[in-house]
């Protein structure tokens, strides 16, 4: 195949309608039937990245092997696909902005009026191409954020039109999701909101080439005749994207659906095998036929925000398929636990997981959990944040240190056991400074970290600016804490364990970023795996 075809995602009536699972599922589909197939997401908000945004705002932030801090949804494609993301794939208003900003300040325009026509929509139409011309890819799909009709969208939405445009029939095609609501008063699902949204677009100039209705119930073959006739659209390009049990059903049931077909044919291009599928729907066979049930508690101070966790939750349902076991992830705020509440707070927990952070907020409820769980040989893993908890814990109550701490949360303790980095001392600049990305790790043999890897060197990705305080490492080792896991080029301590516990693991890096469906993350595997046996025991 000669020319890259794009495909663009948009949305109407209301946010969180799921475009990124429609775009992953999609993109699952032609990638099970041979092509090779990207999605990339256009955010219209004027962050640079969403490193600096809080996660109640925006959920978790993604990070990437290239060190990109990114959308929560480039964590779908991920899981969907299994294949890595990178920079180009996610970009924000900000982003665009900001390049645009510098080659004005270079003289780059030859003094030229800047403008959002045509400079800004011309540097997203460049960043749109840049994953199809790279050549490894037959199919770049992007998803814009937002819905048709934000003032902020605009820009993303012209370029769209303009590059359909420009790339002529059959290599740029517009699939918009919509909303088609069921009153129960009147007792019928409504397609006006879906109208005006495509009126919307077409205002825009955009003619929507696939209309995917998410809905709580069936649509009829008349109201599928209904919208394709006042939508414009071909009747078998009226796609219903039915609420589903888990994200992990929609690509079979777009496959019902036949979008990939419909997609393939107004690309121009042939259907190719039938989607090879047989990975997925083991995965799916086994999520949903468990042999065992546990409870593991998940110790954060984001719990209230579900999306804050985003790949945490979903690392759980891939280990749980692996295992054959259902995961009831149980979400404890640590704000909330001290040394008289954490019995009653833990109780009934099979395995307890202590998430990632920032900020001193919660810091002690966190310290008190890695006790409780340690002290009742309970399986532990803790997560960046969680691993520095784990080792401030055992410098209090092993090593004694009563005032052992991160200089993140006391700058004046006596004993630093986690510090700031020492090329972070030096950064004052918040966003995209942090130490990102994919970094080695060797693993000392016979630990339990060994026997999870079953290899003596990984790489994962990593988001922290505080470190292992090495100047008690062998103090700490002495004591029965042990480093499985170091970098070999910083001597960055990567990996802690007790050894004399049933599973207890700390990790520096983010490993529930490199989960997916089809490679489940080894820690949480056996960390499931732990949580059984322990529960049988």
């Amino acid at each position: 195949m000669n020319q890259t075809k794009y495909i663009f995602v948009t949305g109407g009536v209301t946010s969180s309608l799921g475009k990124g699972i429609i775009a992953a599922s999609l993109a699952k589909l032609l990638q099970a039937r041979g092509y090779r197939t990207t999605i990339q997401k256009f955010d219209p908000y004027i962050n640079v990245d969403p490193g600096t945004l809080n996660p109640y705002e925006h959920g978790e932030c993604y990070v990437t092997d290239d060190g990109a801090e990114t959308d929560l949804d480039l964590g779908h494609y991920e899981r969907f696909l299994n294949v890595p993301t990178s920079q180009a794939n996610n970009v924000t208003t900000g982003r665009v902005y900001l390049s645009v900003i510098e080659k004005e300040r270079r003289g780059e325009f030859l003094g030229k009026t800047v403008q959002v026509v045509p400079h800004i929509t011309n540097e997203i139409k460049e960043r749109m191409q840049l994953l199809g011309k790279s050549g490894d890819f037959d199919i770049v799909i992007t998803e814009i954020g937002g819905t048709v009709g934000d003032i902020e969208s605009l820009p993303y939405i012209e370029s769209v039109r303009q590059l359909v445009w420009e790339l002529g029939e059959n290599n740029g095609i517009v699939i918009h999701l919509t909303l088609v609501p069921y009153l129960a008063a009147a007792g019928e699902l409504k397609t006006k909101p879906t109208q005006h949204s495509v009126k919307t677009l077409m205002e825009s100039g955009i003619k929507a080439d696939i209309l995917v209705c998410r809905t709580e119930h069936e649509l009829s073959d008349e109201l599928r005749q209904k919208l394709a006739l006042f939508c414009n659209v071909k009747r078998e390009a009226v796609i219903q994207s039915i609420d589903a049990k888990t994200i992990y059903d929609v690509p079979n049931l777009m496959l019902e659906e036949k979008l990939d077909i419909v997609a393939l044919k107004k690309l121009d291009l042939p259907e190719k095998a039938t989607p090879n599928l047989e990975v997925w729907n083991e995965f799916l066979r086994k999520l949903k036929n468990p042999k065992h049930t546990i409870n593991i508690g998940l110790v954060g101070k984001y719990v209230e925000l579900q999306d804050s966790y985003k790949s945490i939750l979903e690392a759980f349902i891939h280990a749980g398929a692996a295992n054959e076991t259902k995961v009831n992830v149980i979400s404890v705020h640590s704000e909330y636990i001290d040394v008289n509440s954490v019995a009653e707070k833990l109780r009934g927990l099979d395995g307890i997981l202590v998430a990632p952070g920032f900020g001193e907020r919660g810091i002690e409820g966190k310290i008190e959990t890695v006790r409780f769980a340690r002290e009742n040989k309970i399986p532990f893993f803790g997560i960046c944040l969680g691993m520095q908890m784990a080792v401030i814990e055992f410098s209090r109550t092993v090593l004694g240190y009563t005032d052992a701490n991160s200089t993140e949360m006391n700058q004046d303790t006596k004993h630093p056991v986690i510090n700031l980095m020492e090329e972070q001392k030096d950064v004052t600049h918040k966003g995209g400074t942090m130490r990102l990305g994919a970094w080695k790790c060797v693993i000392k043999p016979d630990t339990l970290a060994a026997e999870i890897y079953g290899k003596s060197e990984i790489s994962e990705r990593h988001r922290h600016r505080y470190e292992f305080n090495s100047a008690y490492l062998s103090q700490l080792e002495s004591n029965g804490l042990k480093a499985s896991g170091i970098n070999p080029d910083t001597g960055l301590v990567e990996i802690i364990e007790v050894s004399d516990h049933p599973f207890f693991i700390g990790v520096q890096y983010h490993p529930e970023y490199k989960s997916t469906v089809a490679n489940p993350h080894p820690i949480f595997v056996s960390f499931v795996a732990a949580a059984v046996a322990h529960k049988n025991r």
